[in-house]
């Protein structure tokens, strides 16, 4: 038994060790693996007829879904599946929803007489509705997303009726009053998440999640821009926990309970596609010096060019059940942070991105002028639409001026 113990060893040892050149077989190079190039071509020019157009259609379906309280969406099964909610959480989806419609309206809407009617008519719910927000229950925190679009909605009003103080003195004090909410829900490990199934605690046992996080940073960098500063605390723990759940090639962990499973199909390239943008824009809106302009491209460029990878997992009706755990969600969320990057690129690159992102989009829109990517509820047409709406404002060549 021994001699055989001895024979074995000697024979894994063998395997293992380098042969000599008299030992290798006479065989031709083996070529080097392909470069993966993911650069992809120029789109054909989008005409600003067919951009307008599609806009309109978008619009004119926003106005009149519209809710006779002046919000948009239901908590009414359209399809899909019941995914966890409970009333609390209904609200929280309604609000977020109406707050990205009125921003879509603000941006795209034009001053159609329906259409400044229907902005009032949102922005009047969002006076009233937006200050009772609420964590739904102790495992349930998705009011996080109405206090984040919540406070982008109020800088676009903001910027509305520039001339009204009074009316922007509100404004002013519902977006302290959104910091204040995400103070209370903040994640005891920086930033924010959806979900605490850990503890249920009253300072959420949440997993910071990446792209929560850059949704709350991107509304705070704009409500920056208005003079109202976000408070220096949360701010600078939620910066760290997304710089912390970014991975060297690019991509960012979809939460921090994930961080042990780095390559975990959801945390890689194809399922990163959605997250990198918002993550990426929200991390250089704040100064992260390691976003480069390169990165912001290389990111854009595999948007366009693995496309079909986040657009599988379009309209499936279960969360994370398409490749690489993509759930449909991230569709629209994605294209709608890679059109905010477009203007932070220098003014040679913008067209190109502009095109392909136009292109995407305007093949996507439905019958009845609407986007959806995923059947939350009644509430998917209106979100969609709206982040499609501002999406394509971003692909006019010509930005207007606030």
């Amino acid at each position: 038994m021994n001699f055989c113990r001895v024979i074995l060893i000697g024979l894994a040892f063998a395997a293992v060790l380098p042969m000599s050149p008299a030992h290798v077989e006479d065989k031709p190079p083996v070529a080097p693996a392909p470069t993966l190039i993911l650069r992809p071509k120029s789109a054909e020019p989008v005409p600003t007829e067919k951009l307008d157009a599609a806009i309109r259609r978008g619009v004119d379906f926003l106005v009149a879904n519209q809710n006779k309280d002046g919000s948009w969406g239901t908590p009414a099964l359209k399809g899909g599946v019941p995914i966890f909610a409970d009333i609390g959480t209904y609200h929280a989806y309604s609000i977020a929803t109406t707050s990205l419609t009125v921003s879509a309206l603000i941006e795209t809407g034009g001053n159609a007489q329906e259409v400044l009617r229907a902005i009032e008519r949102g922005e009047e719910h969002l006076f009233t509705e937006l200050p009772k927000v609420r964590r739904d229950q102790p495992a349930l925190i998705n009011n996080v997303w109405a206090h984040a679009y919540g406070i982008q909605a109020l800088v676009r009003m903001h910027h509305r009726v520039p001339g009204d103080v009074e009316r922007k003195k509100r404004i002013e004090e519902l977006i302290r009053g959104q910091y204040e909410k995400l103070t209370k829900y903040e994640s005891v490990e920086g930033g924010w998440g959806y979900y605490d199934f850990d503890g249920g605690t009253q300072r959420p046992a949440s997993s910071s999640t990446s792209f929560v996080n850059a949704a709350v940073l991107v509304a705070f960098a704009e409500a920056k821009e208005i003079g109202i500063s976000p408070p220096e605390k949360i701010l600078k723990r939620a910066i760290k926990m997304t710089q912390y759940q970014r991975q060297s090639d690019g991509t960012y962990l979809y939460g921090t309970y994930l961080w042990a499973r780095p390559t975990m199909g959801i945390n890689r390239p194809g399922g990163s596609l959605g997250r990198s943008q918002a993550c990426n824009l929200a991390l250089r809106l704040w100064g992260d010096e390691k976003v480069t302009d390169t990165d912001l491209k290389s990111w854009l460029d595999r948007l366009v060019s693995r496309n079909g990878w986040l657009s599988m997992g379009r309209k499936k009706p279960i969360p994370h059940e398409s490749f690489f755990q993509v759930a449909g969600y991230f569709y629209y969320f994605g294209h709608y942070y890679a059109a905010m990057i477009i203007p932070l690129l220098p003014a040679a690159d913008r067209p190109f991105y502009q095109d392909h992102l136009a292109t995407i989009l305007l093949d996507l829109q439905e019958a009845d002028g609407s986007w959806w990517d995923y059947q939350l509820y009644n509430y998917h047409k209106p979100y969609g639409t709206a982040f499609a709406l501002m999406s394509l404002a971003a692909c006019k060549k010509e930005q207007p001026k606030r």
